[in-house]
């Protein structure tokens, strides 16, 4: 039986008319807006999908830590992760990657899919130093994706470090630094009224070819 109890279209904050967008970034931009000011939680949240050496999929959320400035050549979505974990070592070695952000309370999402490569370094170093000095410890305590005896293994290490860098700057660990998705495909998608969706979609052939257009049935 349908459930009555809750209407069949949306009510909330609308997202007007973004067929008419010329191109994705400024668009996401004000939706990543509207989701900050919308979400309970995490409105930076993407689930990120990558494929392991056998071509099987692999999803997990992760958040999205910053989008280039219209004059980077690269623009894309950046994001920090121990480049050990599962994820990391997928990610180096296929060079490719999905995003998915989804805004539940603005029934709106945005699907991404693009190339990845590492940040420099310094971009690295900087995001680091931001990071609560806790954060910066369990990046050092916390060998990713890889067995774990016991909790109390990760309490101890995490001791380990702490006394380690009791005093003085923690410095950003060699196998932990970032990634950047340059998109070549972005979806947006807003529910409609009995599931007519909008769905927009841009597409091209690499980082700096020009976008394509394409409105797409529901």
């Amino acid at each position: 039986m349908a459930d009555t109890s809750k209407p069949d279209y949306y009510t909330g904050p609308q997202a007007g008319d973004f067929t008419t967008a010329d191109e994705p970034f400024a668009l996401f931009e004000a939706w990543l807006e509207d989701a900050a000011k919308h979400e309970p939680n995490d409105p930076n949240a993407m689930a990120l999908a990558t494929v392991d050496p056998d071509g099987l999929p692999n999803v997990r959320m992760v958040l999205l830590k910053g989008v280039d400035q219209p004059d980077r050549e690269d623009r894309g979505f950046v994001f920090f992760t121990n480049f050990e974990s599962a994820k990391g070592r997928e990610l180096l070695a296929s060079g490719k990657a999905a995003l998915c952000f989804h805004w539940k309370s603005l029934r709106r999402q945005v699907r991404v899919r693009g190339l990845v490569s590492p940040v420099a370094p310094e971009e690295a170093d900087a995001y680091f130093a931001t990071r609560p000095r806790g954060s910066r410890i369990g990046a050092w305590a916390s060998a990713q994706s890889r067995p774990l005896e016991s909790r109390f293994a990760l309490e101890k290490a995490v001791a380990l470090y702490t006394a380690k860098y009791a005093v003085g700057d923690i410095p950003r660990p060699p196998y932990w630094s970032g990634f950047r998705v340059v998109p070549v495909e972005m979806e947006f998608w807003h529910d409609r009224p009995f599931r007519l969706h909008d769905r927009v979609q841009f597409r091209r052939s690499g980082p700096a070819a020009p976008w394509v257009k394409t409105r797409l049935y529901p």
